[in-house]
């Protein structure tokens, strides 16, 4: 009773700003929807199918493949590349833009290079331009890739010996004991990530904006900023969430009856192949290729925009971001991991239809553009303030202010709202992983449900748990358009900065900020994949038999 009723109130609390956008259907904007539909349904809906199947498989394919080789396979710089191609997460969708954009400009440094080596003029070369749905997909791509390959490692990682050999056994190559074994027990893992992939690629709004693609995104801000209908804007981002929600469902339905733990007597960890030269060097090559195009390139370039913008890293100014940044970062972090927790062991004890579907939709938050989750947030929060306000004004005659909606507390509220996804989609595909049986039999010895997830599911969670607050930490540290509403007075974080010089065409002064994202993100992201590494309490090491009498 407890586990449903906390469940019931962390899922309320959570889902009120999504309840507070869903009101917007009690407003008629049938002028809006014909408006929309005869201007740009048409670009919007193919431009959303093109990015959501070209991120869908491109993040897929990068991140299964490459988590595969890095785990299960040793190479030249292999063990580098575990940590390396975690690199990309730290750089935020739009700042990857701003720098492909730059650098693949006419003037840019790349044709500039080509037109003083060749001769060549405007028009005698072809060169990419990512002005287009495929190309926006292409950069989505090189940066969410480590969704995926951050769930995949771990659940690989998961993956024991005596299944792999057994398939070798019964003729299976490396490749058909890829396709057929590792990949479908890690699929929860993998779906996982490449649904977070995309709920992000959908939410986007500097990238496609700036680029000039017309998506849903696009297309709430502009009913909101341009026309100034909250309720239209409202109304459209519903569309995501049911985009969203239509995607958790096909990929839920699509298991069946399938189970996808591993037996702990079997938890014992696959030995890497040393691989031969000629399949070193490929291995090496295709994990190197997303870290150059996703970090380092535009890293470089932005770290050169940077030394030539005359401002210094040790600004008060960039200082001062940074702390807010860090502090909120964390803060919220250590919130969604907990709450994820909270809510997918609930459902894992009560095992009510109903009260999973409460949990699913409170997790649709990551589908909703950062904007109107502040709206959602900040209309019950002032409601909040303006009662409390009444309360002290008539027991002491002093306004107490906005407590809550004008203070930091609402910007965590917006934080966890819009990221608790990130949490539950790799808590809970690693809390499936675990064996009922050992529920079961700790319940049978006594133990309470609270017991059995603080002695056994945590030990056995503690990958999946760093991965959910990493993940999270640099997500909060990179959100512009909820941070950008709510955010107090005098109160900026490094992407406002980022964002309002970037805005301004200085892309230069914005490169600072990119830099320190950059930097403070690293350190925990190499923690986290050698703490995924690590052997978990739970590994069973394999002994030698008894010697014989």
């Amino acid at each position: 009773m407890i586990w449903r009723l906390g469940a019931l109130a962390v899922a309320g609390v959570v889902a009120l700003p999504l309840l507070g956008v869903a009101s917007s259907l009690l407003s008629s904007q049938g002028d809006l929807w014909r408006h929309i539909a005869e201007t740009q349904l048409s670009d919007i809906v193919s431009n959303t199918i093109v990015l959501l199947v070209g991120v869908g498989l491109g993040t897929t394919i990068i991140g299964t493949g490459t988590a595969w080789l890095v785990t299960m396979c040793r190479f030249p710089g292999s063990r580098m590349m575990q940590w390396a191609l975690l690199l990309p997460l730290v750089l935020p969708t739009y700042i990857i833009g701003y720098a492909y954009a730059d650098l693949l400009a006419f003037a840019g440094p790349l044709q500039a290079a080509v037109r003083a080596g060749t001769g060549w003029g405007r028009g005698d070369y072809w060169f990419p331009d990512l002005g287009s749905a495929g190309g926006v997909a292409l950069l989505f791509t090189l940066v969410l890739y480590p969704y995926v390959y951050l769930a995949a490692r771990a659940a690989f990682l998961a993956q024991s010996q005596p299944l792999l050999e057994a398939s070798r056994i019964l003729g299976y190559g490396p490749w058909r004991t890829f396709l057929r074994v590792a990949v479908p027990l890690a699929r929860p893992a993998i779906a996982a990530g490449a649904t977070l992939a995309l709920l992000e690629a959908l939410a986007d709004f500097g990238t496609v904006q700036y680029y000039g693609i017309h998506t849903f995104t696009t297309a709430i801000y502009r009913t909101w900023y341009g026309m100034g209908n909250r309720e239209g804007a409202a109304q459209i981002s519903l569309v995501l969430i049911a985009i969203a929600a239509l995607l958790i469902l096909i990929e839920r339905r699509s298991r069946g009856r399938a189970r996808f733990h591993v037996a702990s007597g079997l938890r014992r960890h696959a030995e890497p192949v040393v691989l031969a030269p000629w399949p070193a060097a490929a291995a090496a090559l295709a994990c190197l290729l997303p870290v150059l195009m996703g970090f380092a390139l535009p890293t470089l370039h932005l770290g050169q925009l940077a030394l030539t913008s005359g401002v210094a890293l040790g600004d008060p100014r960039f200082l001062g971001d940074a702390t807010n940044s860090l502090v909120l970062a964390t803060i919220a972090a250590m919130a969604i991991v907990v709450l994820a927790l909270f809510l997918s062991y609930a459902g894992r004890v009560v095992r009510r239809r109903g009260l999973n579907r409460v949990i699913e939709f409170a997790s649709l938050g990551y589908a909703i553009p950062g904007a109107v989750i502040a709206v959602g947030v900040l209309l019950p929060l002032a409601s909040v303030d303006h009662g409390i306000n009444r309360l002290t004004q008539a027991l002491f005659g002093l306004p107490s202010g906005l407590l809550l909606s004008g203070t930091a507390f609402a910007l965590l509220v917006a934080y966890v709202v819009r990221f608790l996804a990130v949490g539950m989609a790799n808590i809970a595909p690693g809390l499936a992983a675990i064996d009922p049986a050992m529920d079961s039999s700790a319940r049978v010895l006594g133990a309470r449900p609270r017991q059995v997830l603080r002695y056994i599911h945590l030990p056995m969670l503690r990958g999946p748990a760093l991965t959910a607050g990493v993940i999270a930490f640099v997500e909060v540290l990179k959100e512009l358009p909820a941070t950008l509403l709510i955010r107090p007075f005098n109160f900026d974080t490094l992407a406002v900065g980022v964002y309002r010089f970037a805005s301004d065409e200085r892309l230069a002064q914005a490169a600072v900020g990119a830099i320190v994202i950059v930097a403070v993100s690293l350190l925990p992201v190499i923690l986290l994949s050698r703490a995924i590494a690590a052997p978990p309490p739970y590994s069973v090491e394999p002994t030698s038999s008894p010697p014989g009498p």
